[in-house]
This record gives C-alpha cells, sequence and structure tokens, in this order.
C-alpha cells in the first residue's frame, strides 16, 4: 500500500510551517530565538526540547519583543534548574492567560489556541549559566508576505 499524504503533510495542514532554534549554552541574557516579518502570523504551536542538562539555579522564561509595542511574556518565570531538568525533556505552555506556566517533562501541553504576533522578536530569557534548548515553533501567515524565521 502507496502512503499518498506523507506525515510532514499533514503537520503543515495542522499546524503550519515549522522552524527550530538552538539556545546554545544557556548564559544570563536575553537571545533572539526567533524573527517575526512581513506582517502578522499565527504562532499555532511551541515546544522545547533539552538538548543539555539544566543544573544550577535558573529563572527561565519566553517573551515577544515587536518592533512597534510593549513586550509581553509568552510564559512566566519558572526556575528550570534548582531542581534538575534532565537532557531529552520537554518543555511546552499552554498560552492561557494569567496561568502560562512552563511545564517540564516528557509530555507537555502545547498551545490551547494560536498566539496572533505582530513584527518581532520571539526570545529566551535566562539568569541561568548552564544547559542548552531547541525551541520548535509552528505557524501560519495572517498577513500576504508575513513569515517567521530563526533569529
Amino acid at each position: 500500500m502507496s502512503t499518498i499524504v506523507q506525515g510532514a503533510d499533514y503537520r503543515a495542514l495542522y499546524f503550519g510551517e515549522r522552524e527550530s532554534k538552538a539556545t546554545g549554552t544557556l548564559a544570563s541574557s536575553t537571545v533572539s530565538l526567533f524573527t517575526v516579518s512581513g506582517g502578522r502570523v499565527a504562532l499555532t504551536s511551541i515546544y522545547g526540547v533539552v538538548d543539555t542538562a539544566v543544573t544550577v539555579a535558573n529563572t527561565y522564561k519566553l517573551q515577544f519583543n515587536p518592533t512597534t509595542g510593549t513586550t509581553v511574556d509568552l510564559v512566566a518565570e519558572r526556575d528550570i534548574g534548582t531542581t534538575d531538568t534532565a537532557a531529552g525533556e520537554l518543555l511546552g505552555f499552554t498560552g492561557d492567560a494569567g496561568g502560562a506556566v512552563l511545564s517540564i517533562g516528557g509530555a507537555v501541553e502545547t498551545l490551547r489556541a494560536p498566539i496572533v504576533l505582530a513584527a518581532g522578536d520571539i526570545e529566551s530569557v535566562s539568569t541561568g549559566t548552564d544547559g542548552a534548548i531547541t525551541w520548535v515553533v509552528t505557524w501560519v501567515p495572517l498577513d500576504d508576505g508575513a513569515s517567521m524565521a530563526a533569529a
């Protein structure tokens, strides 16, 4: 039996385009992960994969820094290092207003509804000094010419 529709095709139909970006070794800094340009996009999912264990105290969050407007937290700060976060763990959040808490584990929830983003950057904000995370996003353009790419 032949397969006409591939897995990547299903993902694109359900979630949109896919992009990923590694943070590199976490440091006490803010790092741009993804850049939205050319208009608005709908962020349909986002999750992180811990590449290197986080083993020291690290208050961590993701934020969106628009080209015009006010920077907003996508997920509230959480210490991901005092109780080690092992390599291979997943990071996720639902995007619920007021309840956006980073979850950690072998299975995590992702966005319950898309988040509309204007032009700007999704940023990783870390206070720790070890560990590394690869973030994966899916998105669809809401305006002609809008796109999202790894920063």
